[in-house]
């Protein structure tokens, strides 16, 4: 059973600490087990301790040669103890750090499995921090709870276990007097859980937009000061950390205060007090000697240690459950329907079909509508219309980036949700607005979606999309590694995107505003590029600049998320519709002569 199936598995019947846990749960409580063993075997020590006092104390007589032999057995037995408890301790420890190294693993793997099969999308609606913050800061928050969570808890119950049978056993009145305190911190730690319980959403949440506001604020720092407006680069940042703050202060100050009342209940000295007073008026009613105070005022004061533990690991249980929804939440992120082995099928052409589309964001009124459409093999299809009609959102459907709502796409006559994946994108390339590179080196990017691809194929790739000579000029060419000695502009990055399709070699190429972020002299190199690669690919362009469509074969407008015309440069214009106020508001540029590849 794969890390997911196990962690999602009854979802119903069990928490997400239970769900991300269960892989290894058995050796978390083997390690748990083991270090209470190992807890109770420490304690030793403080009986032989009170075992010999009675017999140097005692007024029984006996030969020293007795008590002295007993006394040096009693000795041993206790190092024995000791020794052998911090052993099991120890292996205790090793086991749950070893199983935490288990399921850390898991859980990325796991994830990053999950994530790779989720539609591409999802990514678009969620800040990278959100998912940083599932796989790297919650998996460490839950590092806490399983290496260190059970066997601290094993370590208190074990402790406070062989604490209190030792106590009943030497004397059940003194027992009793000698826990009076006890109810008293059960009293206000529970306050102090509640408290904390209630707060802890909002204190979760405000760490999040921290994390939010760090990153919006080191991605808006150039746009920023080019504005000259850098007094406002850190007001979300800054209103974030206040926000923060008076969350901080609302979920430390109940938390504060009982918790000082609860550690005050059981204080050593407290404890220590209250044995001594009960003690010495037990022994004036002359209910027990006075050597038998000695156990009481030797482990009764130590018992607070064991609590004060439990309230720290409760505490970090209360962060461990946030995480771990977080991380349950990320491992069930709904993902692309895959066809089943016997479904799979090859596109024949290169055909393209939208048969009754519609699609509606989360939450949201349909994007668009019933949209029909035929992209024959070989054509060029631009898609315009007013911002916000739909246009990329369109693309985007074809590139499965999601499924339709309703309606099918067919590629070759095939559903592409009958079309794997690696299959799919081998067919349809696609160079969007934002692209997207890796922290690798040139050759790496280039080659992404042909890791085996030939250095030869490569450099040809790039010569066809005209960054070639641009990769030469880099300290160490196509060695060179993006983000460190590869730095490229908007329109460089196009270029690249360009190459990678190129590479691909798909039938199919989708173009959103490829040159959006390109200059003009990087544009003219850009269409050149496309110009070349495009002959003879079925090739659809998302475009606002309409004079660089009005060579394609045929235009589609959309407006409020259906087609509101559809036909080519000079029909259009002259049915006076849509396109052609488009086009006389401005929707072109006399000047520019850079018109969109055709086939």
């Amino acid at each position: 059973m794969s890390t997911h199936d196990a962690a999602s598995a009854d979802p119903g019947k069990a928490g997400p600490i239970s769900r991300i846990l269960r892989p290894v749960r058995g050796r978390l409580i083997v390690a748990a087990v083991l270090a209470g063993v190992g807890a109770m075997l420490t304690l030793v020590p403080l009986a032989g301790v009170e075992h010999i006092a009675r017999l140097v104390l005692g007024e029984k007589a006996a030969a020293a040669s007795v008590v002295q032999g007993e006394i040096w057995s009693t000795v041993i037995v206790s190092i024995l103890s000791l020794f052998a408890g911090m052993a099991l301790i120890t292996v205790g420890e090793l086991l749950a750090h070893l199983a935490d190294n288990r399921i850390t693993h898991h859980l990325r793997l796991a994830i990053a499995q999950r994530l790779s099969r989720v539609p591409l999308g999802w990514f678009s609606s969620r800040a990278s921090s959100e998912v940083k913050r599932a796989m790297q800061d919650d998996i460490g928050t839950l590092h806490s709870l399983t290496a260190h969570f059970y066997t601290t808890l094993g370590r208190a119950v074990g402790a406070l276990l062989i604490s209190l049978v030792y106590l009943f056993a030497m004397d059940w009145r003194m027992a009793i007097v000698s826990l009076l305190p006890f109810p008293g911190f059960f009293l206000f730690f529970g306050r102090a859980l509640k408290a904390g319980g209630a707060n802890m959403d909002a204190f979760v949440s405000g760490m999040g937009r921290i994390d939010n506001a760090v990153v919006e604020f080191v991605n808006g720092i150039p746009v920023v000061k080019a504005f000259g407006a850098s007094g406002k680069a850190h007001a979300s940042y800054r209103e974030a950390i206040d926000d923060f703050a008076r969350v901080f202060v609302d979920f430390t100050r109940p938390l504060v205060a009982s918790m000082a009342n609860a550690n005050a209940m059981i204080a050593s000295v407290a404890v220590l007090g209250v044995v001594l007073l009960c003690g010495t008026l037990f022994v004036g009613l002359g209910w027990i000697a006075p050597l038998d105070v000695l156990p009481f005022a030797l482990v009764a004061p130590g018992l607070c240690a064991p609590l004060l533990l439990l309230h720290y690991i409760t505490h970090d249980l209360n962060h461990a459950v946030g995480a771990a929804q977080r991380v349950q939440a990320l491992l069930e992120t709904p993902t692309l329907e895959q066809p089943a082995p016997g479904v799979r099928q090859l596109p024949v052409g290169s055909e393209i079909r939208l048969e009754q589309v519609s699609y509606g964001y989360e939450a949201s009124s349909p994007v668009l509508s019933a949209i029909n459409l035929t992209l024959a093999p070989g054509t060029t299809t631009a898609i315009v219309g007013p911002s916000g009609a739909g246009k990329s959102t369109l693309a985007r459907l074809l590139l499965r980036f999601f499924d339709p709502t309703e309606g099918r796409i067919t590629l070759g006559g095939v559903d592409l949700r009958h079309i794997e994946t690696p299959e799919l994108y081998r067919r349809i390339g696609f160079v969007l607005q934002e692209v997207r590179l890796i922290h690798a080196s040139v050759r790496d990017n280039i080659a992404l979606g042909r890791p085996t691809a030939s250095q030869q194929e490569i450099e040809d790739a790039a010569r066809t999309a005209n960054i070639h000579e641009r990769i030469l000029d880099l300290p160490r060419g196509y060695d060179a590694v993006i983000g460190e000695d590869a730095q490229f502009s908007g329109g460089e990055l196009q270029r690249l995107s360009i190459a990678r399709a190129v590479l691909l070699d798909p039938p199919v190429l989708v173009l959103d505003e490829a040159t959006a972020a390109a200059d003009a002299g990087n544009e003219v190199a850009i269409q050149d590029a496309l110009s070349r690669f495009a002959k003879g690919r079925t090739l659809l362009v998302i475009a606002h600049r309409l004079d660089t469509v009005k060579h394609a074969d045929q235009i589609i407008v959309i407006a409020n998320g259906v087609i509101h015309e559809q036909g080519r440069h000079a029909e259009l214009i002259a049915r006076k519709g849509l396109y052609a106020r488009l086009w006389a508001l401005g929707g072109h540029d006399q000047n520019q002569n850079v018109a969109v590849p055709t086939c």
